[in-house]
């Protein structure tokens, strides 16, 4: 079995695939090659983690906050903001309607949004980056399995 951390990865992965904007161009990986056949497209990954110990016994509890990052990449000359902001707005509403991602979270939300465009070059691009902050529970023994 996975870690936690990678089940919630690929459970937003799953919840984000077939959204109306960017359909199946939904990729688990920050380093995935992006060709024009495959924009827009979304890139998600795990960000950092930080954890703290909240049960005390013969297996220790740790509380787990974790950014999922989420990068909406589109190539357009016109329009960019109206597509960044339709996409983002799936990207919402998707992952509004699963707070407990399968019940693997205690719970997660939208932290930030940057939005970013790159004119340089012969194919402009541009992009936003969603991190969502998620909270989730394992034990220090058992870290794929959520509590």
């Amino acid at each position: 079995m996975s870690h936690v951390r990678q089940q919630i990865r690929e459970r937003v992965a799953s919840t984000l695939t077939g959204l109306s904007t960017t359909g199946n161009n939904v990729f688990q990986s920050r380093v995935y090659p992006l060709n024009e056949s495959v924009l827009p497209a979304l890139l998600i990954y795990s960000k950092n983690e930080d954890s703290e110990i909240t049960t005390i016994g013969t297996s220790l509890g740790i509380e787990r906050n974790l950014i999922i990052t989420i990068e909406a990449y589109v190539k357009v000359t016109t329009n960019f903001d109206d597509l960044i902001d339709t996409i983002c707005a799936e990207i919402e509403a998707a992952l509004g309607n699963d707070i407990k991602l399968n019940n693997l979270a205690k719970f997660s939300y939208l932290q930030s949004t940057e939005i970013q465009y790159d004119g340089d070059g012969e194919n402009p691009i541009g992009y936003a980056t969603l991190n969502y902050f998620v909270q989730y529970r394992t034990g220090q023994n058992t870290p794929e399995t959520a509590e």
